[in-house]
């Protein structure tokens, strides 16, 4: 007879991940408009868990090209597979959106798309170039792929002028592997540092998540990594497992924890960094740039 494997009991979700009454609603009421009016965001896509903070403040992520992804990371929830061409209609909604919600900061990511030729880079400057065009009052974030290590598709990208380029870094080296199957670490790491070459008037930005089992000394590693790419942005946010499917979480930080890595990760010469359990790579975008925006360094 087969011995039955145990399994580990669950961790109980700390009390400061309890999301406020209003803020539940505006979640339901903000949901509902995504389903009728824009079917694809991250927010819903990969059932981010600070729906409710951003949509109680009117902010939302789009998720450009698709709903299917050509990696399968073991933290995220976006389906893995062969996904469909590129859709045209997508801008369409998000002008929509930008018109209901009077949005004026517009925030875009997408799954990999390894299957595309430019890995989609020239779909993300064709929605950042017609925002800017029909809203010049719109700023832009692109949270982008690592186009397999490809800089001129990076090249497009910052060629339509996004007012900040985000690629998340996401873990520790050592748990690419684990998490991160299809992506390189030191790749990563070449796409941040080609930006902010590239592009010293747009806003760099990275995010780590905290909880799948990193060491302290190699989170401190990937710090001044980051610092070495001269980022701008760097956000600490806890990973929360977002379906039975993914990762389990080894390990909530608490609020104070993340203070503590905050201090170390401006210690090491990351000049800002926003870190907290809730804190997302897109988390109150707008409010960020805003505080931020006076960092660009200006165009040659």
């Amino acid at each position: 007879m087969a011995q039955k494997t145990e399994s580990r009991p669950k961790k109980r979700l700390p009390d400061w991940f309890k999301s406020g009454v209003k803020k539940r609603h505006a979640s339901a009421k903000m949901s509902n408009f995504l389903n009728e009016s824009v079917p694809n965001t991250v927010c819903q896509e990969a059932k981010c868990p600070n729906r409710g903070e951003c949509f109680s403040s009117g902010q939302l992520t789009f998720l450009i090209l698709g709903t299917v992804c050509t990696r399968n990371c073991k933290f995220c929830s976006i389906r893995h597979g062969q996904p469909m061409p590129p859709d045209p209609k997508e801008l369409e909604q998000i002008f929509n959106a930008i018109e209901k919600l009077s949005l004026r900061f517009v925030v875009l990511t997408s799954p990999n798309r390894d299957d595309l030729p430019d890995g989609g880079a020239s779909h993300y400057h064709h929605i950042v170039s017609s925002i800017k065009k029909h809203y010049p009052h719109v700023k832009t974030e692109v949270l982008i792929p690592d186009f397999q290590g490809r800089m001129s598709d990076i090249d497009i990208v910052i060629d339509a002028g996004p007012d900040v380029i985000n690629h998340n870094l996401e873990t520790v080296p050592s748990l690419y592997t684990t998490a991160r199957k299809g992506s390189l670490y030191k790749r990563s790491l070449d796409v941040l540092h080609y930006v902010k070459d590239q592009a010293p008037q747009i806003l760099s930005k990275t995010g780590v998540m905290l909880g799948l089992g990193e060491e302290k000394d190699k989170l401190l590693q990937v710090f001044e990594d980051v610092a070495a790419q001269k980022v701008d942005i760097l956000t600490l946010g806890q990973y929360l497992k977002p379906t039975k499917d993914q990762l389990e979480v080894e390990k909530y930080y608490s609020p104070e924890e993340f203070e503590e890595y905050k201090i170390w990760a401006l210690e090491k010469g990351i000049r800002h960094v926003f870190s907290g359990p809730l804190v997302r790579s897109s988390y109150l975008a707008e409010h960020v740039f805003d505080d931020l925006s006076s960092l660009a360094a200006p165009k040659d």
